[in-house]
């Protein structure tokens, strides 16, 4: 049934088009996101739009489960599905009124810890579960963190995501991957792009961490079923630019002796901006670095030999660090 599957991606966007439209006057009404530290906006802008990402990546996987042969019995999806609309709920709050960080932190990590304890797959075989998961559970809480601080600029969740999740998708559709986590990336895909029309430059409305909470928890999740399945050089290549910026922004933020939970704008991407580049120059770049690095994780796929992967490491490592480079030096004006 080759249809369903194709149907995923488009009724996720319409579902949240659909859903935006009818909640964007609630929004601009509740859950104004003024300008701050960390903004790269100038005037109020509504945010919360990711609650119609993950009401519609959510609905579609119900709705398409059946007619892909999916049989929703397990307690990995469930959980996920519950994870994920907690998060939700903690974001949305805190769009509306900021919750402590150490509160925030601790529901965090028991969203991440269920999820990484009902997935399938191991990431380290030959190492002790136990130590496998508290390793799993650590990096995927720093990847939903990441997530969220990466969501500083119209469009750049999209331009950072839209790629892996495609490839992820295809990959499913292909038969390489197991047929539960490529629903939930075509139905994710979708939710953002049915997004991205109302948070193009300047954007209308903005995301919130009622969005890109989930979000990073889903995408940490495919991930780790792709590294479960055989795939941990596509899962660690495929997010390599957030991960990377998000890092090394922390980590010379802890040198400087900063306060590393304030707001700020130094990521590579935000200093960007104040170096001369326009806002579609920086997600456009964005968006095709993760392009070719998705490109990259499935030669990985196709030809599973260390020189190969070794190859593609290296490659992926040297283009996002190119790219992070090109953010960080001040672009020289013409007269």
């Amino acid at each position: 049934m080759i249809f369903a599957p194709l149907l995923v991606v488009l009724l996720a966007a319409l579902l949240s088009a659909g859903l935006i439209l009818l909640l964007k006057p609630l929004l601009q009404r509740y859950a104004l996101a003024r300008p701050n530290a960390r903004s790269s906006h100038r005037v109020p802008t509504p945010q919360g739009g990711g609650i119609a990402i993950i009401a519609a990546a959510l609905l579609t996987v119900v709705v398409l489960a059946g007619p892909t042969g999916i049989v929703l019995g397990g307690i990995e999806l469930p959980v996920l599905a519950l994870a994920v609309s907690a998060l939700a709920v903690v974001g949305a709050v805190d769009d509306i009124r900021p919750l402590p960080a150490s509160l925030r932190l601790v529901i965090q990590a028991g969203a991440v810890a269920a999820v990484v304890l009902a997935a399938e797959g191991r990431l380290l075989p030959d190492v002790p579960l136990g130590l496998e998961r508290a390793f799993a559970i650590l990096a995927g809480l720093w990847f939903v963190n990441l997530v969220n601080f990466m969501d500083g600029l119209d469009w750049m969740t999209l331009a950072e995501f839209a790629p892996p999740l495609a490839f992820l998708f295809a990959l499913g559709l292909a038969g390489r991957y197991a047929p539960e986590p490529t629903l939930v990336a075509g139905a994710l895909l979708g939710g953002l792009l049915g997004f991205a029309p109302f948070n193009r430059p300047v954007a209308r409305l903005f995301m919130g961490d009622v969005g890109s909470l989930p979000v990073g928890l889903i995408v940490a999740w495919l991930l780790f079923r792709l590294a479960g399945e055989g795939g941990s050089a596509a899962a660690l290549i495929l997010p390599l630019y957030p991960i990377a910026d998000a890092t090394l922004t922390l980590l010379r933020r802890l040198r400087r002796g900063e306060a590393v939970w304030q707001a700020h704008r130094s990521h590579f991407y935000q200093v960007a901006t104040v170096n001369g580049f326009s806002v579609p120059g920086v997600v456009g770049s964005v968006f095709a670095v993760q392009a070719v690095l998705a490109g990259l994780a499935g030669v990985t796929l196709l030809w599973p030999s260390p020189p190969v992967t070794l190859a593609c490491l290296v490659l992926a490592a040297g283009l996002v660090g190119w790219l992070l480079r090109r953010f960080a030096t001040p672009r020289a004006v013409s007269n």
